[in-house]
């Protein structure tokens, strides 16, 4: 990338920790709830300090899905050529043209208007050290003016998603390039009564596939573009050489892969169904719980679970290749097969900056929380949020308690907290129960193979090999400030006793224990024979079916499976 690196993972870090609240006020061109999601994923190649230019640009086009990521991608794949402040404007007017001509159907009151007031205040000739306010505050008018251009976000009574996204990257952005170090405002104070959507507001139905698609081309062909964009709805098509970048909404996914292939190669494709249940949530003053639950993803929470149960969840990332995606924006489908190939899949923690952002991000959408944050054994995090409550935190908002627990410890501590927080009114009371949690929940992690923790430099290589070669299976418990090897085993019917017989001593027939049970890429064994046996032991047992968290699944590996559960004392 260029010397503007940092700041180019500033203005990600800004935007990542607000992607939760942008996808509540989804509203335009779909209403579907995925704005913040899509931008994390398309936008991920900017954080990345150690890639080059090219690799950028070539990953900005390959990586962004959805309508509003597609559409970034197209300005950011110019804007990221910049390599100092005086090729800002520039890259920024090319990026700016580019996104107007990527959308079939292009309009004002999106982000479309902010990259315009972008780079017009930087055509201005401003000089970088008075540029911080008057961008800002353009900005901020071209997202303020969102909710008055497009019917549908006046109806709604909100601004347009991806034009907030874009200003929370250029204010941190440029808060970088100007050594801008005082807070910045909450947007809440920038965009009043603009960031929650009115309870009569009735989206418009949808029915159909949002598909995104890669296409190897030989030659660029206007005409072939023209012809794509009759072939759907939300139309952005981005072009890279001889790649061609296609998005599009359509009732037959089917269908509409034939007729691409007749302009290239396909190279690419993902189509998924329009997902408009619980798009346009809202957050209503009556309904604020009297704290707010924070945890690290690296818990075995899918976002639809957190959501479900008002959490909210603070990402760590996988690089898979060259591809660095948010962890829970993962399929554990896109992960496992790669490993099982011998692919390089690794993970790396989100920067201090990108964490102190969440936190007060979190503080001022929610007020007082509580962050059950991943063992100190795992990860830094604890640390981390530690030291920004003693430098911002002097409301005392936010209370972090180190779990020593991940993946499905962690979650289970995080559920049977949100489930108590919902008949209580006392915050302390809350912290007390997770307190108690954290010290009774109990977990056992059954490892496949060893090469995996031989690979992430957990085990030496000779005795990862020997333990495959001897079919070693070892049962682990990651607790406090350790993991714990508990047991080893032969097979997966070893593991499986092993479970069985741990649970049986905790737990008589008539138990009506929580217990959650995680795979990796063995979700029809898991799912089928483990279930079934649990519940032929546990009948009046609440099992809960859940992917494994990413972070664990990559350093332990394909076949790892786990369970949870908090036992009765």
């Amino acid at each position: 990338m260029s010397h503007l690196k940092k700041s180019f993972a500033a203005g990600y870090a800004c935007l990542s920790a607000w992607a939760d609240l942008l996808d509540r006020i989804n509203v335009f061109p779909v209403t579907d709830g995925d704005t913040g999601s899509n931008l994390r994923i398309s936008l991920a190649p900017l954080r990345d300090s150690e890639g080059n230019c090219k690799i950028t640009r070539n990953l900005l086009a390959r990586c962004a899905t959805g309508n509003s990521g597609n559409i970034a991608a197209a300005f950011f794949r110019e804007f990221c050529q910049a390599e100092s402040f005086s090729d800002l404007a520039e890259k920024a007017e090319t990026g700016r043209k580019k996104a107007w001509q990527a959308i079939a159907g292009p309009c004002a009151g999106t982000m479309l208007s902010v990259f315009d007031g972008l780079a017009s205040v930087l055509a201005s000739n401003v000089k970088l050290e008075s540029i911080y306010l008057p961008l800002s505050f353009e900005l901020q008018k071209a997202v303020r003016d969102t909710s008055q251009i497009l019917p549908e976000l006046k109806e709604a009574g909100v601004v347009d998603s991806g034009a907030l996204a874009m200003y929370l990257y250029f204010d941190g952005f440029f808060r970088d390039i100007a050594g801008q170090n005082d807070r910045s405002i909450s947007v809440f104070d920038l965009f009043p009564g603009k960031l929650a959507i009115n309870s009569s507001f009735q989206p418009k139905a949808t029915n159909g596939y949002c598909v995104d698609a890669v296409i190897q081309m030989g030659v660029k062909d206007t005409a072939v573009r023209d012809s794509i964009a009759e072939l759907g709805e939300s139309v952005v098509l981005v072009q890279d050489d001889s790649i061609l970048k296609v998005h599009l909404h359509t009732p037959d996914p089917d269908h509409l892969r034939g007729q691409l292939g007749s302009f290239g190669n396909i190279v690419q494709w993902s189509d998924e169904t329009i997902n408009q249940e619980g798009a346009g949530q809202r957050l209503d003053a009556g309904e604020k719980p009297v704290l707010h639950i924070a945890t690290d993803a690296a818990g075995s929470l899918t976002r639809e679970m957190a959501h479900r149960h008002g959490i909210t969840l603070l990402d760590s990332y996988i690089i898979a290749g060259n591809n660095s995606r948010p962890e829970s924006l993962y399929k554990p489908e896109q992960i496992y097969p790669l490993m099982r190939k011998g692919g390089k899949v690794t993970t790396a923690q989100s920067s201090t900056f990108e964490r102190h952002q969440h936190y007060q991000s979190i503080c001022q959408q929610f007020g007082r929380s509580l962050y059950l944050c991943a063992g100190s054994a795992f990860t830094g995090n604890y640390d981390t949020a530690i030291t920004w409550k003693k430098e911002n935190d002097s409301d005392n908002l936010l209370t972090v308690l180190d779990t020593g627990a991940a993946s499905g410890r962690l979650a289970l501590i995080a559920l049977l907290t949100a489930g108590y927080l919902k008949n209580i009114d006392s915050p302390e009371k809350v912290i007390d129960f997770a307190l108690k949690s954290i010290a009774e929940c109990k977990e056992y992690v059954f490892i496949d193979e060893l090469k995996y923790l031989v690979a992430g430099g957990r085990i030496s290589r000779t005795r990862g090999f020997f333990g495959d070669l001897l079919s070693m299976k070892p049962v682990i418990s990651p607790t406090g400030n350790e993991v714990r090897k508990i047991a080893v085993v032969r097979s997966k019917d070893g593991q499986l006793s092993f479970a069985i017989e741990k649970l049986n001593s905790h737990f008589d027939e008539s138990a009506t224990p929580l217990i959650m049970l995680q795979y990796s890429d063995n979700k029809k064994w898991v799912g089928g024979t483990v279930r079934q046996q649990v519940k032929t032991l546990l009948p009046k047992a609440d099992i809960l079916l859940t992917p494994l968290s990413l972070t664990s699944g990559v350093h332990m590996g394909p076949g790892t499976w786990a369970i949870a559960f908090k036992p009765y004392l």
